[in-house]
């Protein structure tokens, strides 16, 4: 009877080879892969670039906006303040001059 486990021996091996050398990638590929990832890396850094430009410019415009809006709402309250004390004086005025005889 022949021993068939070195003819089993030699399969298992191939095979193990076979497998093992099917999943190694060439440097060359693996260097591809990695150059079309940095390039989508490099294009969004420059796109979050452009947006944290944008955002800061929006920022700073809605911070004036803002202070710009205390002020008018400051300057609203003193023409307020006004309107009702030329309200007082003129309803004084009528007071007057009702008070007075026509004659």
């Amino acid at each position: 009877m022949r021993s068939n486990l070195p003819r089993f021996t030699a399969l298992t091996l191939i095979a193990v080879g076979a497998v093992g050398l099917g999943g190694c990638a060439s440097k060359g590929f693996v260097r591809d892969q990695i150059a079309t990832v940095n390039q989508r890396i490099d294009g969004l850094d420059g796109r979050l670039r452009t947006v944290e430009g944008t955002s800061g410019q929006a920022l700073t415009q809605a911070q004036a906006a803002a202070a710009q809006a205390q002020q008018n709402s400051q300057r609203i309250d003193q023409l307020g303040t006004r309107v009702d004390a030329s309200e007082q004086q003129m309803q004084q005025l009528q007071q007057q001059r009702a008070r007075r005889p026509r004659g």
